[in-house]
């Protein structure tokens, strides 16, 4: 398979046909095969695009953000946070829960006493539809290659 770096427009898409982003995207390289992205799907769907080709590729939720997690909402103390009594709503913190390694979640309740926290992507649990136009396309280099490929696990625990 070749594996190419993509330049793109995309208009981000919820099946309801409703606009949840526009933006532009520099250098995303298609489809590796074995490689762990959560948007495996639309790197897929990018698989040999010509420059100035349009494509709309749907994705769904579980290929794209997975499910709700109900287990990833956690209500803690302020206090047992640092920092938790200047959180704003919709902040992003990096927590630690018992057992888990540290995570990146999303404030979205405050209470005096209390914060929720989400580590659910804002769009997990959403079939998404992307509308593409290839700006730019070329081969991935050897090295491009290398660099995407999945990292060993980098040890960050709770003790």
């Amino acid at each position: 398979m070749n594996v190419q770096i993509v330049s793109f427009h995309c208009v981000l898409k919820n099946k309801l046909g409703k606009v949840i982003s526009s933006t532009y995207n520099r250098d995303v390289l298609t489809s590796l095969n074995g490689a762990e992205d959560q948007l495996q799907a639309l790197s897929k769907g990018l698989t040999n695009i010509r420059k100035g080709e349009k494509r709309q590729i749907a994705v769904r939720a579980e290929e794209a953000y997975g499910y709700y997690d109900t287990s990833k909402v956690l209500e803690i103390s302020r206090d047992s946070l640092v920092g938790g009594r200047k959180l704003r709503l919709g902040e992003s913190v990096i927590f630690a829960r018992e057992g888990h390694k540290a995570e990146k979640f999303r404030v979205t309740k405050l209470s005096p006493d209390q914060i929720t926290l989400d580590g659910n992507h804002p769009l997990a649990g959403q079939d998404l539809i992307f509308e593409i136009e290839a700006l730019e396309v070329r081969e991935a280099t050897p090295e491009e290659i290398r660099e995407s490929l999945p990292d060993e696990d980098d040890g960050m625990t709770l003790h």
